[in-house]
């Protein structure tokens, strides 16, 4: 059992358990029950004692001034809940809210937030049930925590609102009654410990994060093909270059890259760019190499790109391990001192922050991706590829020069990409003074992560793209002369995607290749296989070499 509340949940875990309805066993075990009963206990005695408490005798925020009798302490919190209710804008994906469930649980569970364990309990019932709130993406300013968001998760425990059980929407009491589960009446603190946090923006977070992972072995995947179908340097990814440079992901990423160009018979080593280029007998002076020594940045500095991606990953999911397994709300009951704590735990900023580098770091990659698409794509930079990647026609065929092949998906990429590098601009700059004056600093770090996981889906939908691109391509150059790594990413793709002889509509294909990109990783996670690439459906032209013209 994964055990919440110790520590021990990280973001991939995360990001596995949520991406459909919960199957793995997670709980809380005997200790941290017991550690959630005793904050529960002192929270109790405070209340007893008249103690002011901000959020469970008094009002919330600007309002806390106020000193509310205990007697209405448990209204106090269904009222916190409703006058939230207040979201707007597209409903956040069912992976994001099931990651909004279980991390809010993993921070109640720690035992600081003086809540029951009958709380986490039903949370977790609600995630085996696959059983969630609808939860608008917009409306939280991230440093309250996502107030907002988070209301509607709350909203759920009690039975009222709305939500999707097996995918069927019905009002929250019928779908609890269904899956045989029962609203909590929640005790005083517990309202504002369910909607004090940062669980919302991290959902986004870690699942932003998991997809970037994927889109960085993807855009290698990406750079290796187009190694192969350019005919070029596969010495740019030689592991005595990168040691000069030891960033650990550009190292990684140069490494896999060679790997995946292991055995080509298209890609060029340094020794066969010399071979190409040597002058014929009696030739002297000036003259233009048959060959380029170098290949385009978008080519040959790929690992430097993608190595950002990776080494920016690396310390993103440090941060986001400490904001998941932490107590994000306020104010905290301490048992072992016997007191209360005032503070800020729900401030994003460490998400905000990662998640802002994060999405600049993708929608770089995304840039590098579109570049190397425009060389595929162009006859003038392509070592003797058709024009859009067009099949070879006679000059005597009725239907030569009717088709562009891939000339429209390449406007289609830049598109994404720059719609993904228009979001660049960092969401934490944009701070504003909210809630009369008591959240006069804010994270936006919703506002961040949410725009990250935009850029993630962007860029995979361009990644698809150059995917189908490359792979047409390389049927134009043989098929059967990738390299082993290669070929497993080839065939993989034209699992979603047939050879293109004449012109089609590739929407529907591509929107297909690019979800099993953003979910599953297909191409990230391809390896060498010995089988060779098969023959491609509707019958590849010949072998299109760097001397060919059509």
């Amino acid at each position: 059992m994964i055990r919440l509340g110790t520590g021990e949940l990280t973001p991939a875990t995360v990001a596995r358990l949520t991406g459909g309805p919960l199957r793995e066993p997670v709980g809380l075990d005997g200790p941290t029950t017991e550690r959630m009963r005793r904050s529960v206990a002192l929270r109790e005695r405070l209340v007893a004692s008249g103690e002011p408490l901000y959020g469970v005798t008094t009002g919330f925020g600007d309002r806390n001034i106020g000193h509310i009798p205990a007697a209405h302490a448990t209204e106090l919190q269904h009222h916190l809940i409703r006058y939230h209710l207040v979201g707007s804008g597209p409903e956040a994906p069912a992976p994001v809210v099931r990651a909004t469930l279980l991390i809010r649980a993993n921070c109640l569970a720690r035992g600081y937030s003086g809540v029951r364990p009958e709380v986490v309990d039903l949370l977790l019932d609600c995630l085996r049930h696959d059983l969630l709130p609808v939860i608008p993406e917009r409306g939280s300013v991230g440093a309250s925590g996502d107030l907002v968001p988070l209301c509607y998760l709350a909203a759920l425990l009690i039975g009222e609102g709305t939500a999707v059980h097996h995918g069927r929407r019905r009002p929250a009491r019928e779908a609890l009654a269904a899956a045989g589960l029962r609203p909590l009446a929640l005790q005083p603190k517990e309202a504002l410990a369910l909607i004090n946090g940062t669980s919302f923006m991290a959902a986004f977070a870690v699942h932003a994060a998991a997809e970037a992972r994927r889109l960085a072995g993807t855009a290698e995947a990406c750079t290796a093909l187009a190694v192969e179908v350019l005919l070029g340097n596969r010495d740019h990814y030689h592991p005595v270059i990168h040691r000069q440079k030891p960033h650990p992901g550009q190292v990684r990423s140069a490494a896999r890259i060679r790997a995946l160009l292991d055995g080509s018979q298209l890609a060029r080593d340094h020794a066969r760019v010399l071979s190409d280029n040597r002058p014929g007998d009696g030739q002297e002076g000036y003259r233009r190499l048959d060959h380029p020594i170098q290949d385009r940045y978008s080519v040959r500095c790929a690992p430097h790109v993608i190595g950002v991606l990776h080494d920016t990953l690396d310390w993103v999911d440090r941060w986001l391990d400490t904001e998941i397994n932490s107590t994000n709300d306020n104010p905290l009951f301490d048992p072992d001192g016997d007191r209360v704590h005032n503070g800020g735990n729900f401030y994003g900023g460490h998400v905000g922050l990662a998640m802002d580098s994060l999405r600049v770091a993708v929608a770089s990659v995304g840039d590098l991706l579109d570049r190397q698409l425009a060389c595929v794509v162009d006859e003038k930079f392509s070592n003797g590829l058709t024009a859009g990647l067009t099949a070879p026609t006679a000059a005597d065929d009725p239907a030569a020069g009717l088709h562009h092949g891939f000339k429209g998906a390449q406007i289609a990429c830049s598109a994404l990409v720059a719609e993904a590098l228009s979001l660049g601009m960092p969401a934490t700059a944009f701070s504003r003074s909210t809630e009369a004056h008591n959240q006069d600093k804010v994270s936006m770090a919703t506002i961040g992560a949410r725009s990250t996981r935009t850029v993630t889906a962007l860029v995979h939908e361009a990644a698809a793209i150059q995917l189908a691109a490359l792979c047409q391509a390389a049927d134009l150059r043989g098929a059967h002369l990738l390299a082993p790594g290669t070929a497993e990413v080839y065939r993989q793709v034209r699992r979603h995607l047939a050879f293109m002889p004449a012109d089609r509509r590739l929407d529907t294909e591509l929107a297909a290749l690019a979800e099993e990109l953003r979910t599953s990783g297909a191409a990230a996670e391809a390896t060498p296989a010995p089988a060779p690439a098969p023959a491609a459906q509707d019958g590849p032209p010949a072998r299109i070499t760097e001397d060919t013209h059509a």
